[in-house]
C-alpha cells in the first residue's frame, strides 16, 4: 500500500461535488407554489383547543385517595428544595441542616410545605390537595 496516493489523505471523500454544485436555489415559480399550506404562525397567541377547560371538584366531593404517591412526593420535594435553594423562607427550625433537600424533607415530615397537589381526572375535572392534609408514603 502506497501512502503517497492523493486519495489517501482525503478521508475517502474525494468524489463529493464542490459546494457550489450542491446548492440549488429555488426559482420564483417554486417559491410561489409552496406546499399548499398556510405556514404563517403567530407564536404570540395561545393555541386554540377544542377541549373544554378542566373543572375543579369541591373539597367535600373529592374521590381520590388522600395518600400521597411516591411520584407526588418526589415532585413536591424537588420543587420545595428548588425554592429553598433560591432563598425561600424556611418554615421549620433548623438543627444544623444546610442541604435544601434535607430541609424540604423535614418540612414535608412536619407537613409545613405550602404547596398544593393538583390531580387531573379522566372526566376533565381536577382535585386540589394541600400537602398538609395528605397522608405521607
Amino acid at each position: 500500500m502506497d501512502y503517497d496516493d492523493d486519495d489517501h489523505n482525503d478521508g475517502g471523500y474525494g468524489n463529493e461535488p464542490e459546494e457550489d454544485e450542491m446548492e440549488h436555489d429555488m426559482n420564483d415559480e417554486e417559491q410561489e407554489e409552496g406546499d399548499g399550506f398556510n405556514n404563517k404562525v403567530d407564536f404570540n397567541k395561545p393555541a386554540k383547543s377544542n377541549l373544554p377547560a378542566p373543572k375543579a371538584v369541591a373539597k367535600e366531593d373529592r374521590t381520590t385517595t388522600p395518600y400521597m404517591t411516591k411520584y407526588e412526593r418526589a415532585r413536591i420535594l424537588g420543587a420545595r428544595a428548588l425554592q429553598l435553594s433560591m432563598n425561600a423562607p424556611v418554615l421549620v427550625d433548623l438543627e444544623g441542616e444546610t442541604d435544601a433537600l434535607n430541609i424540604a424533607m423535614k418540612e414535608l415530615n412536619n407537613k409545613m410545605i405550602p404547596l398544593v397537589v393538583r390531580r387531573y381526572l379522566p372526566d376533565n375535572t381536577y382535585e386540589d390537595w394541600e400537602v398538609s392534609e395528605m397522608i405521607l408514603p
